[in-house]
């Protein structure tokens, strides 16, 4: 594994995620190893990997991967960046946090979610800065410094929700229930229905550089995993992978995805 220097953190971060075409690269991973690959423009990546107390950044030019957050973090898996600042869900010793890093890679604080969230590694961040996250008894609440506000109200459903920030809203999957997008101030854009105990247990999301919405899903009874495509416009889904024996996926820029098994990890 080839590293680089801490200065190629903003290097393979800040350029892209200021400049980026809309277009995206030709053919770009979305999940490896069942984690959701966060984009940085054309020329990055952002995932996490278990066994690794940190955030990979690897450069697509090069393949040379620098970590955010080595001795900091524990057990990371969703990661958000939003130009100035990276957020990076974590459990240490039990307790479920968000790790807040500068754009310099240095950490600037935790929000601990142990008395707040019951889903772990779940939340979306929005535009403005606020954090969602799900709570007992159907509520998402958005946290913004010390305030924590209702952001929206659901039918919960037999499993905690999954939770991504999506098309400047938050996108919550709740299983055997549905899927919606609600826009910034908690109103619905859309919402499915899905029957998830019926086919298959949506486990993650990502988005990827053109802002499609991805989910992977395993198929307990084969042995395998899937990912669906939703259109961002409206929620349906628009394509589906052939099921791989791998949580690792792939999409190129007409949508088309691809089990892949040569990801680097």
């Amino acid at each position: 594994m080839r590293t680089s220097p801490r200065s190629g953190l903003l290097a393979l971060a800040l350029v892209p995620a200021m400049a980026c075409g809309p277009s995206g690269p030709w053919r770009q991973p979305i999940y490896i190893e069942g984690s959701p690959v966060l984009p940085l423009g054309d020329t990055a990546i952002a995932y996490t990997k278990v066994g690794v107390g940190g955030v990979l950044i690897r450069s697509r030019a090069t393949g040379a991967i620098d970590t955010l957050g080595p001795g900091t973090l524990r057990s990371p898996f969703n990661v958000e960046f939003d130009g100035h600042r990276w957020y990076v869900s974590d459990i240490e010793e039990g307790r479920p946090s968000i790790a807040i890093f500068r754009a310099d890679g240095s950490p600037e604080g935790r929000i601990d979610l142990s008395q707040l969230s019951a889903t772990p590694h779940q939340f979306a961040l929005l535009p403005d800065g606020r954090i969602v996250v799900e709570v007992p008894g159907g509520q998402l609440v958005a946290i913004s410094g010390d305030s924590v506000s209702t952001f929206a109200r659901f039918r919960p459903g037999p499993r905690p929700g999954l939770l991504k920030g999506a098309r400047g809203g938050v996108l919550h999957a709740v299983a055997d229930r549905h899927v919606t997008l609600y826009n910034q101030f908690g109103n619905i854009r859309w919402r499915i229905e899905w029957p998830w105990r019926e086919s298959a247990y949506v486990t993650a999301i990502s988005v990827d550089s053109n802002g499609r919405i991805h989910l992977i899903a395993g198929v307990p009874s084969e042995g395998t995993f899937i990912v669906y495509t939703l259109a961002a416009e409206n929620g349906e889904v628009v394509r589906w992978s052939i099921p791989g024996p791998h949580a690792s996926f792939t999409v190129d820029h007409f949508g088309e995805i691809r089990p892949d098994t040569t990801l680097p990890g």
